[in-house]
């Protein structure tokens, strides 16, 4: 097969093309491992790469920050088979508070809206790698909102939704998502409040590992997410969820690495509902924003 893989940010974001870069190498490598040949957005115009390029290929995944992936892989929808995040799913988690009061409505906690005044954290309705997101006592402004800060350890799951092909559209499949492992995120909070993150261990085994699964299977399950996805979580008092990636994540470089599946694999078969029950991991892996790895 031939397939487009339309990272956004190698040609169009400084700060996150190393991230991009490293995400994409994952990839291509796991693709070409499996016989597959793997086009590339080549300049920076992004639209008319995949209108260029999304047409001769036979399967093709967006990864774009949250506020351009809709956009994006509606785009690519129109061309060739998708193997990430369906366009409208993807549209639902990368607005914040939209996904929070989804899961919160379907009885998976995410932090509580802040109370006017006091400490909270603001970040904006879409974004990625935690920029624009602080520890303050602002109020938030224009495209942002507030929630509580919930203490406890950073955490991702990293999982493949299934889905299936119909004549027209693409479809979730129902079937159970595939857990590829939890990731520990290590966050940095600066002096001026900033957020920064700073990369992950994967995979660990917390205390509250069936629980921990259990939310995030159940988040993509309300969300029908399909492909690749990251739930961002806070294991405290309760397991909370943050955010919902509709996309590869930098945990993907770390998984990867310690991962006997090839990637690739999985989100072709998953992309025809067909994923496998489980994956098999080996070792444990520190990798920071950059996808550089170091082996533990």
């Amino acid at each position: 097969m031939k397939v487009f893989l339309a990272e956004y940010t190698v040609c169009n974001d400084p700060d996150l093309a190393p991230e991009g870069a490293a995400m994409l190498d994952t990839l291509t490598g796991s693709f070409e491992r499996c016989g597959h040949e793997v086009i590339t957005p080549e300049r920076p115009d992004f639209e008319g790469e995949i209108r260029r390029l999304a047409p001769e290929s036979d399967a093709g995944l967006v990864i774009a920050p949250d506020h351009l992936i809709f956009r994006y892989t509606h785009l690519l929808e129109q061309f060739t088979h998708n193997i990430g995040c369906g366009s409208m799913n993807a549209a639902v988690c990368a607005n914040k508070p939209r996904t929070a009061a989804i899961l919160a409505r379907n009885g998976i906690p995410v932090p509580p809206p802040a109370v006017r005044g006091g400490r909270r954290v603001v970040k904006p309705i879409m974004g990625c790698g935690a920029r624009g997101v602080r520890l303050t006592e602002e109020e938030p402004g224009e495209g942002e909102f507030a929630e509580d800060y919930v203490e406890g350890e950073a955490l991702s799951v990293s999982l493949v939704g299934s889905r299936v092909t119909g004549n027209v559209c693409e479809f979730y499949s129902g079937a159970p998502p595939l857990p590829l492992a939890i990731n520990r995120q290590e966050i940095a909070i600066s002096d001026d409040g900033r957020f920064h993150y700073m990369g992950g261990e994967t995979p660990v085994h917390p205390e509250r590992e069936d629980e921990i699964l259990g939310v995030a299977i159940r988040a993509m399950n309300v969300l029908g997410c399909q492909g690749y996805a990251g739930i961002d979580l806070i294991a405290g008092d309760r397991i909370y969820v943050l955010d919902v990636n509709p996309r590869p994540t930098t945990s993907l470089v770390g998984i990867a690495a310690v991962m006997q599946e090839e990637i690739a694999d999985i989100l072709i078969r998953a992309s025809h509902g067909e994923a496998p029950g489980e994956v098999h991991l080996s070792g444990r892996v520190r990798f920071d924003r950059d996808g550089r790895i170091q082996r533990l």
